[in-house]
């Protein structure tokens, strides 16, 4: 399956569970929605990455993409040491060039 460069970096990274690569991907004022919170910059998505990918070892299999212009769906499925392992997960990329500016987890 062909992913556009900065989507393939995230799940390559979240692979070895690197909260650095995963967060490499990511534009500066980038957000992150997952689990009914929001998630604003670098910082703040690298803190969400150790706690709900990192602490629970949480490992996403793409498995299709559907792409409209810079959005981007990836069904995973995402396992590892929580409930219910493992989930099917749509992540949804905003891309500006090559950086993720927007990512919602559903």
């Amino acid at each position: 399956m062909l992913l556009p460069s900065p989507i393939q970096t995230y799940f390559d990274a979240n692979t070895t569970l690197d909260p650095d690569a995963m967060v490499a991907p990511f534009a500066e004022g980038a957000m992150v929605y997952d689990e009914n919170a929001r998630y604003d910059g670098k910082d703040a998505i690298r803190a969400w990455i150790d706690q709900s990918t990192v602490a629970v070892s949480a490992i996403a299999i793409p498995q299709a993409i559907v792409s409209r212009g810079n959005i981007h769906s990836v069904t995973a499925e995402v396992s590892g040491a929580f409930p219910a392992s493992p989930v099917s997960l749509t992540f949804r990329f905003a891309l500006d060039s090559d950086r993720i500016t927007e990512l919602e987890i559903k």
